[in-house]
């Protein structure tokens, strides 16, 4: 058999094609097994990113919970610092105290002024220290004594009549 006869042959042309089916498989093969390859690659290296993604985010948490954290215990050492002195506040004299105190000097100053008959004046006094501090809680004489706190005690008032007992 010479090699005219070979390739005339049915059996070289089936083993031929056979072959060359057989390269066209191994090229897929290979290329597909290089275009994987690349695949792995850039999911690998996504998922590097995303591991890096995720470590950042959970420092930025971590750093958030702590200022959190420290921001809280700053508001409580606040709380109580607020309600130490909310207490100290509540021992101070009340404002009816005050408010006694204050008939009772306006009321000196006019029984001074008036000295002739002490029980008799001292009561006048009193009677209109009362009623001036009366105006000057309520009404135009508040709103001047909070603009001008200096004029509460130079606003005139008009006596009221004396109680009868």
């Amino acid at each position: 058999m010479t090699l005219d006869d070979m390739i005339h042959a049915p059996f070289v042309w089936g083993l031929l094609l056979g072959l060359l089916i057989a390269g066209f498989i191994l090229k897929n093969a290979v290329s597909n097994k290089f275009r994987m390859r690349k695949e792995i690659k850039k999911l690998e290296s996504e998922l590097r990113d995303f591991q890096s993604h995720l470590n950042t985010q959970m420092k930025i948490t971590a750093s958030g919970s702590d200022s959190m954290t420290q921001e809280i215990e700053l508001l409580k050492a606040q709380n109580e610092n607020l309600r130490v002195n909310l207490a100290m506040v509540q021992t101070k004299p009340e404002r009816s105290e005050q408010r006694q105190f204050r008939i009772q000097e306006m009321a000196i100053g006019k029984m001074r002024e008036q000295a002739p008959g002490f029980a008799g004046a001292w009561e006048k006094a009193v009677r209109e220290a009362e009623a001036e501090i009366v105006s000057a809680e309520s009404g135009f004489a508040k709103l001047m004594r909070k603009v001008v706190p200096g004029l509460s005690s130079k606003i005139p008032v008009e006596p009221s009549p004396p109680e009868s007992l």
